[in-house]
């Protein structure tokens, strides 16, 4: 089920037509109206479309950058201009944004726009739906797709604004986090006894009874930073859910690469809640899988005719302190990387650009800077800025500048797209992580259940990623890192990073330590649209 369904729903007004002698009440068949659409089976789910479209919106480009950037999983630095993008990829490294901050705006915008698509489906589907189990389980879908869309806003925001009653537009206030956290944890505990307990292609793209307690884990696991209090053996109880289920299989050491490639969807075993993408579709992750060829932008036609390994994607790439994490070679996840030195599909042939020492290195001073040089591709791990002032964040427009930094292919390019979008589907919740996150818990205090330790936990999830043999012991220092492992790539490094107390740290070449950049400032557009909400402490 590669294709996301592409819902609309367009819901006009009731129109009452008046004249000076005459009152004419005419029923109106001729416009979607609340009286006429939606009215069946098929025309319910087309109204709660928007508000899956919606979610898809922003999570796999500038959330994930978001998340990403700010961190020491990813950057992308200027080369020659290219993605400077008004400084937002540089503030977000540098730990500098403020609220005027591209990202910062666009997800904020991005996560509301979700809710408020989400409130009109419920007010919708509740006034027009018999009821009955179909309906109390379709509502319970998408207050589970809002309560995903408030943890994220809560977990980047902090203190936000709760508002669940479409077309009310009475200004809302933000909230302390806690607040918000024992909300959207009423929310989940509410949907619960509705959603579905089945897996595979009927719910695929769709919130099941899985994702609820996924969401609780994931919640509880990070309840000391959000609220104060550790909820560790709340977080284990939600694994085990899970876990007793039996729904859910970690792929093999033979496919765990696969499971992220543009063929992936609901056979995979290890997705408990993915995001579907489609190619067609506009928006839909264009920069997610970035790679090498950034600087080679050859048609797709052309693809086959020069034996390219990859097509062109952009120029993010991690930094040394992430890829350090990548150190045993037995492990199949070092597959996502590419690194030095670059050969076609047969691993023998070289990846080769005919340039000019100046083409190569724009500071070249010799005598012959048009003299030709064949370049055999070699990513390089540090990033160093080489043009213009430390402000620009460039690295320099040449085959030095742009191949600085390894990249990350674990969201495989897609070949047979004829766009930058790609069929891949991003898991949200998968199942390697309630095994780690129920290994973390117990390290963290949690009691252990079932007769699974942390050390088995995360020894079960390495025995599908490397033929390094068992661990004899495990801290939270270590898996740490193996959490950086197993989910590079994948938009959790930020919320990691802050529970591990990481956040502050210094990488790359960010040294700020403020702790209030834990959370993002309420960005400028929010508070010129509502002025009851309040800036967030230190911005």
């Amino acid at each position: 089920m590669k294709k996301l369904i592409k819902y609309s729903i367009c819901i006009g007004s009731l129109a009452l037509a008046m004249s000076a002698c005459h009152k004419v009440e005419v029923p109106v068949s001729t416009e979607l109206t609340p009286d006429v659409f939606p009215r069946d089976s098929a025309q319910f789910i087309q109204a709660a479309g928007p508000a899956y479209v919606a979610l898809r919106g922003n999570y796999g480009v500038e959330y994930f950058f978001q998340q990403s950037f700010s961190t020491d999983e990813g950057i992308m630095p200027a080369r020659g201009g290219n993605w400077y993008d008004g400084g937002q990829n540089k503030e977000m490294h540098y730990h500098s944004w403020t609220k005027d901050n591209g990202y910062v705006n666009g997800n904020w915008t991005w996560l509301t726009t979700t809710i408020g698509a989400t409130n009109q489906a419920l007010s919708i589907l509740d006034k027009n739906m018999p009821a009955g189990n179909f309906k109390q389980t379709s509502l319970a879908e998408l207050k589970m797709v809002r309560a995903l869309a408030y943890f994220m806003l809560m977990d980047n925001y902090g203190n936000v604004p709760i508002d669940t009653l479409y077309g009310d537009f009475t200004p809302k206030p933000n909230i302390p986090r806690a607040q918000v956290f024992n909300f959207i944890e009423s929310e989940i505990k509410a949907a619960i006894p509705s959603l579905s307990s089945a897996t595979g292609i009927t719910t695929y793209g769709r919130p099941n009874l899985y994702t609820a307690y996924a969401l609780l884990a994931k919640m509880y696991l990070n309840a000391e930073v959000y609220t104060g209090t550790q909820r560790n053996d709340d977080c284990i109880a939600a694994c085990d859910n899970i876990i007793k289920s039996g729904k859910y299989v970690l792929a093999a050491k033979d496919s765990y690469l696969k499971i992220f490639y543009p063929d992936n969807g609901p056979q995979t075993p290890e997705f408990i809640f993915a995001i579907p993408y489609d190619a067609t579709s506009a928006n839909t992750f264009p920069f997610r899988s970035v790679n090498i060829h950034a600087r080679y932008d050859v048609p797709r036609s052309e693809t086959k005719k020069f034996n390219l390994p990859f097509t062109p994607g952009g120029p993010a790439s991690t930094l040394p302190e992430y890829y350090a994490f990548f150190n045993d070679p037995n492990d199949v996840r070092n597959g996502q990387w590419l690194t030095g030195l670059q050969y076609m599909n047969d691993g023998v042939t070289p990846v080769t650009v005919a340039t000019t020492n100046l083409g190569y290195d724009q500071f070249y001073s010799g005598s012959d800077p048009s003299g030709a040089l064949l370049f055999h591709v070699k990513l390089t791990p540090d990033i160093v800025l080489r043009q213009g002032d430390a402000s620009q964040f460039d690295v320099g427009n040449d085959e030095i500048g742009w191949n600085m930094g390894y990249r990350n292919i674990k969201f495989y390019p897609d070949a047979s797209s004829p766009t930058r979008n790609q069929n891949n589907d991003i898991p949200v919740f998968r199942y390697a992580d309630i095994l780690l996150m129920k290994a973390e818990a117990i390290l963290r205090g949690g009691a252990a259940t079932n007769g699974q330790t942390a050390l088995s936990l995360v020894n079960d999830v390495r025995a599908q990623r490397t033929t390094t043999a068992p661990w004899t012991a495990v801290t939270l220092a270590t898996l740490y890192a193996e959490r950086t492992r197993e989910f590079a790539w994948e938009g959790w490094r930020r919320n990691d990073m802050i529970r591990f107390g990481k956040f502050e740290d210094k990488w790359g070449l960010k040294t700020n330590t403020e702790t209030y950049r834990r959370i993002f400032p309420i960005p400028t557009s929010a508070l010129s649209l509502n002025l009851a909400l309040q800036q967030n402490p230190g911005y």
